[in-house]
């Protein structure tokens, strides 16, 4: 078995489509794809895609299979990124990164604790969603990121801030006359929560329903915030989004605060514990001082 088998099952996987992955994520022919499929099923020894004129399906050793090819993969990863690290200049480079949103809040608190070592290194900075920045984190791409408390990574975090959902809506709306908004406000309303892939967001809004008895079902599920705002204002829905979006909005969209006790998503510190980087080791141990700064 080897390694371009496990991508290939992949991209097939995560596109539901032989044709899709083969022309956009692989680029190369279907039929060539399909033999390689066959190959990898034939090695295996069991069936792991299901496939019908409407695209492919995973079976359920299909499933298992794709959890074990992307931790093969981020181990490859891994290790190359370790070697690279191995043969750079002495420099030392520092990777950070940041929620796609978080820069303008956490960039300079992260800088102030760097200040003394600016001279010695190189700082890199770079946005991402989430749970891309927990992969980065996991194959040794980035030192140190400002996220998510992402499920299923073996991540070290140190939370520093916690963030209560708001009510973003399009300025005309007929709530945006209200100085807060309840639960029931949402029923009969177009609802915007986290996609999937927003996980975090997405499990600490259906508790709150939940917990607030309202039952009410995700119209659109959106990955950041960036399609959170231009659906609230192309639907006229209602979204719940993390606080940082009040420092985003176009004119069009506004915010109002949930009423009562909202419930909060945590900022992390996010890190690889098996970085040995001096560098990740002093920014951690000066993570109260990162806190301290940001409330003065």
């Amino acid at each position: 078995m080897e390694l371009r088998h496990l991508r290939y099952f992949i991209a097939v996987a995560e596109t539901g489509s032989l044709t899709e992955a083969a022309q956009r994520r692989l680029h190369t022919s279907q039929p060539s794809l399909s033999r390689q499929i066959r190959d990898l099923e034939d090695e295996v020894g069991v069936e792991l895609l299901t496939r019908d004129a409407r695209g492919v399906e995973l079976t359920a050793a299909g499933k298992v299979f794709l959890d074990h090819a992307r931790l093969a993969l981020m181990q490859v990863d891994a290790t190359v990124e370790a070697a690279r690290r191995a043969a750079r200049p002495a420099k030392k480079t520092f990777n950070i990164g940041f929620q796609t949103g978080h820069e303008m809040n956490w960039l300079p608190r992260a800088m102030h604790v760097l200040h003394d070592q600016l001279t010695n290194i190189q700082v890199v900075v770079s946005s991402a969603y989430s749970p891309d920045l927990a992969e980065a984190l996991t194959r040794g791409r980035m030192d140190v990121a400002f996220m998510r408390l992402e499920p299923g990574y073996d991540l070290g975090y140190h939370v520093v801030d916690r963030e209560p959902l708001i009510v973003l809506m399009p300025r005309d709306h007929r709530l945006a006359a209200h100085e807060t908004v309840s639960p029931r406000d949402f029923i009969g309303e177009i609802f915007i929560g986290g996609s999937n892939k927003a996980g975090v967001l997405r499990a600490v809004t259906e508790d709150y329903l939940r917990r607030s008895e309202v039952d009410i079902k995700l119209d659109h599920g959106v990955d950041n915030m960036a399609m959170a705002m231009s659906l609230v204002a192309s639907t006229r829905g209602l979204a719940l989004m993390p606080a940082y979006a009040k420092d985003l909005l176009p004119r069009s969209v506004v915010s109002r605060p949930l009423a009562g006790e909202a419930p909060t998503i945590e900022v992390a510190v996010g890190y690889n514990r098996t970085n040995t980087s001096p560098i990740l080791k002093l920014f951690l141990s000066r993570l109260d001082e990162l806190t301290g700064h940001a409330q003065t």
